[in-house]
């Protein structure tokens, strides 16, 4: 199980938001995640492991194959951690590229926020957006 900073940053990105099999990703977001967490999204708040695994799921979907990948390091400052992430189909350039900065506690995220700047394919209704609301319009990240 991943207790570091860095580790969980990276579990965040590539074992829950990269992973097809429910079974896997349920148990990445049960390893990565306070019960109670709480994910800024830039159209949403998701509250809880069941509405992010739900989340992660309807992403997947309205964008199937894609796939995200780091882009730099993780960087950490005590409990606090951020990883910019690239978005879109394998092998090609990424439509959307964004950052993710997470609190965490007790080796666990209990918080996540999601910034994302779009790219030259990105979605305009995210694209360089910082809102944040509870509505829950579908949209890929």
């Amino acid at each position: 199980m991943a207790t570091t900073v860095a580790d969980l940053m990276r579990r965040n990105l590539l074992d829950v938001f990269n992973e097809p099999d429910a079974e896997r990703r349920a148990k990445a977001i049960a390893e990565t995640y306070a019960e109670d967490v709480v994910w800024h999204e830039p159209d949403r708040v998701v509250r809880g492991r069941e509405a992010l695994a739900v989340r992660a799921a309807e992403l997947q979907a309205q964008t199937p194959g894609w796939v995200f990948q780091p882009d730099g390091p993780v960087s950490v400052n005590d409990d606090l951690g951020h990883l910019g992430f690239r978005f879109g189909p394998p092998g090609q350039p990424p439509v959307v590229t964004g950052m993710d900065i997470a609190h965490v506690r007790d080796g666990v995220i209990v918080e996540l926020h999601t910034f994302v700047a779009g790219g030259a394919e990105g979605p305009p209704s995210q694209k360089d957006s910082t809102a944040h609301t509870d509505a829950p319009a579908p949209q890929a990240p």
